[in-house]
């Protein structure tokens, strides 16, 4: 159903509410996630001697859980919530987790992960599914809505690190996760208002009022879902703690995502063997498409860790710190998003847009170039084993590049290519590609950690390190790319019509 009235801009009134609801939970996301990994090395961990080491262990645990957990807060939204509950529950629980944060403890800090790990799991997918509800499956507006939304992800997550890392830096790191919390609120209230507004009509309610108040153990299932979500908070807890070195390089969340891992592919290869050869051609591009994001995410992802340490040990940094150099990633997609998306519509007009396989493939090139520059910018580097800032600006542009060649076009591709009887299936293992993205970020973060006074030291100690490290990862971006290029012919002959 389609929401004609009120209007504001040409487009459903309703998106502009869900625009800033969003932009102040991407505030509150990226706010928090800026100030994490440093909080973690110089604070939680600060007594280990490996503490870079428990660091990634526990920041992949933490990025893998928030994502896999949207496939199931998107199915209890769909099955039974619906979204405005879905992200009131979420919202709420995620704005505890922030503000949690602000207490200077080490036993409420994995409480409060854990929190916001099952609160993301709400908010996140719904609150993207929200904003197409707003629009019918042809209107024309639909797209440019979802660009106006990605704008404002985009908007917090350049300007949350900029003034949490500030706080943070001035005043202390709980006043920079305290910021945080007020923007997951602040995003709340505005979400709240437009409901009270009428501006969603309709949209968002519970699939089935009955199902909700029906009772069991005299609780109704609403309540149910409340109870069970706080419940799974300890356990969530638990399981990023389990960085123990009893289980050695991996962790009990680095087991459960090898399992799940071993499962999808064998669910995978039983799906396409009852394909038929049609649709095989079309899921196993969908299938190589997921792969691929995985490894870019993996390699995206470790602004926010491996990056930001290097950028606070090995970056002379004179306009920001290390923290706010996580505002960089945004910046630039603010700046590149439509004239990316205007080059693209140039192009179609002359037949000359490249197909989704070449944009993959340019975008890997793009992400190997960037460590690339990293990797190099050692030979630049002053007696203290410093480089110069503008390694790490041109580092953030290029792997941004990378990112808008990929990231807009794969998730409709996946719907366009996936048999739809098993199309919510393939989204979700689409997601979970970012969730086990973060099993590769800790993984390289493990490989490049540093030990005890080098780690406090930098310089020369840990730059050696890092480039080594950013060389490696270049090498496999690179070849990455490289391989999916020269299979792009192969792969558009087994899309068939779509491009």
């Amino acid at each position: 159903m389609q929401t004609s009235e009120p209007t504001l801009l040409g487009h459903p009134k309703g998106l502009f509410y869900l625009f800033f609801a969003e932009l102040w939970e991407r505030f509150s996301f990226y706010g928090m996630r800026a100030l994490l990994t440093l909080y973690m090395v110089n604070v939680i961990f600060e007594a280990l001697v490996n503490r870079d080491f428990a660091t990634a262990a526990v920041y992949s645990s933490y990025g893998s859980l928030v994502y896999a957990g949207t496939v199931i807060g998107g199915r209890v939204s769909d099955n039974l919530l619906g979204l405005r509950k879905s992200i009131f529950l979420g919202g709420i629980l995620m704005a505890l987790g922030h503000f949690i944060l602000a207490i200077e403890s080490n036993i409420t800090f994995f409480l409060a992960l854990s929190l916001i790990i099952v609160g993301n799991a709400y908010f996140k997918p719904n609150i993207s599914t929200f904003v197409g509800a707003l629009y019918s499956d042809n209107d024309p507006r639909k797209d440019s809505g979802f660009t106006i939304f990605y704008m404002g992800i985009n908007i917090g997550g350049w300007v949350a690190p900029l003034l949490c890392g500030w706080l943070a830096a001035t005043y202390g790191w709980h006043y920079g996760f305290g910021l945080a919390g007020i923007g997951m609120l602040t995003g709340l209230i505005v979400f709240y208002r437009g409901i009270k507004s009428g501006v969603f009509g309709d949209q968002g309610l519970a699939p089935n009022t009955e199902a909700l108040t029906q009772k069991k153990m005299g609780i109704s299932r609403e309540n149910w879902v409340t109870i069970l979500s706080v419940l799974s908070v300890p356990v969530m807890a638990l399981l990023l703690a389990s960085y123990s070195p009893v289980f050695g390089e991996d962790n009990i969340v680095n087991l459960i995502f090898k399992g799940v891992g071993v499962l999808i592919l064998a669910y995978l290869g039983y799906i396409l063997y009852q394909a038929s050869a049609d649709e095989r051609k079309k899921l196993f591009v969908a299938i190589l498409i997921t792969l691929f994001m995985t490894i870019f995410w993996g390699f995206h992802e470790l602004s926010g860790s491996v990056i930001t340490l290097f950028s606070a040990r090995n970056v002379e940094l004179t306009l920001m710190s290390a923290a706010q150099t996580n505002s960089l990633n945004s910046m630039f997609i603010i700046l590149f998003a439509i004239p990316i998306s205007m080059l693209w519509t140039w192009l179609s007009r002359r037949n000359l847009n490249p197909r989704t396989p070449y944009k993959f493939g340019m975008g890997l090139l793009f992400a190997g170039s960037s460590f690339y520059v990293l990797a190099i910018s050692g030979l630049s580097a002053n007696e203290q084993g410093l480089v110069p800032f503008s390694y790490l600006l041109l580092m953030y542009f290029l792997l941004s590049i990378g990112e808008l060649f990929m990231s807009p076009v794969g998730l409709s591709k996946i719907t366009s290519l996936s048999p739809k009887r098993i199309v919510a299936f393939m989204m979700g293992v689409w997601f979970l590609s970012s969730a086990f993205a973060f099993q590769v970020v800790g993984f390289i973060g493990k490989k490049l950690s540093v030990e005890g006074d080098s780690a406090a030291a930098g310089g020369m100690q840990t730059l050696e390190l890092y480039t080594d490290g950013f060389m490696l990862i270049a090498q496999y971006s690179l070849g990455a790319g490289v391989l999916v290029l020269l299979f792009s012919p192969l792969m558009k002959r087994l899309m068939g019509d779509v491009h």
